[in-house]
């Protein structure tokens, strides 16, 4: 662990608070919103925790990540997307806060919150099984094909975890709509999957082998 990596996961880190918190409370026009508050404690929370035990245990895994920048032409613009597409779900949560547009019970907002802390444990189970697990789409000195434990299930574990946290984090919110908007997510993640098998199948040893073994990409029995 260095000073540097230490300074550079904790810039990235407030500066992601900030803008989620900017993003959500301007347009919601108060504080007063207690589920802003809960979505921030679970996703930084986590976040900040499984940050330390990688930089104690993992460093260059931590700093692999922080420095990851997509190489893949054609998935800039779906990176590009993406962040416009989460910037719009959150002004429009916190608008709806404001608004009062279509408000949830409390009950479907604590049951949206336990879907996520379970996608993020399943989140972290993947980063456990796959050491070359990356932000971008790449094949790595060395790498292998991971196929025991979930990717024995599907082969894109990551991404199905990721799925159901950006799907669940609308209803936390209580914001019907960026649920909506959130919806588009979905075309995103399979353009990016379909590219990121045409370069693992294209560069990585035994990977067309190991499709022929497990069929599902994303979700069991449906794709």
């Amino acid at each position: 662990m260095t000073c540097k990596l230490f300074f550079q996961a904790l810039t990235k880190f407030v500066t992601g608070l900030l803008l989620v918190g900017l993003l959500l409370f301007l347009p919601a026009g108060t504080f007063a919103y207690w589920q802003a508050w809960l979505f921030i404690g679970i996703l930084f929370g986590p976040m900040f925790i499984a940050g330390i035990v990688l930089m104690i245990r993992q460093p260059e895994l931590l700093r692999k990540r922080l420095d990851a920048k997509e190489q893949q032409p054609e998935q800039k613009w779906v990176v590009a997307l993406s962040g416009l597409m989460f910037i719009a779900v959150f002004v429009v949560a916190g608008l709806s806060r404001r608004f009062c547009w279509y408000m949830l019970p409390d009950w479907a907002v604590f049951v949206a919150t336990v879907v996520f802390l379970a996608a993020y444990a399943l989140y972290a189970e993947v980063m456990r099984e796959n050491v070359w697990l990356s932000r971008t789409i790449e094949v790595q000195e060395n790498q292998q094909v991971v196929s025991t434990g979930l990717y024995g299930i599907v082969r894109h574990p990551m991404y199905s975890a990721t799925l159901v946290l950006f799907l669940s984090m609308p209803l936390v919110l209580n914001s019907v709509f960026s649920f909506i908007l959130m919806l588009f997510y979905v075309p995103i993640i399979v353009k990016r999957i379909r590219n990121e098998e045409q370069v693992l199948e294209r560069e990585l040893n035994g990977y067309a082998e190991y499709k022929q073994r497990v069929r599902y990409r994303l979700i069991p029995f449906i794709w």
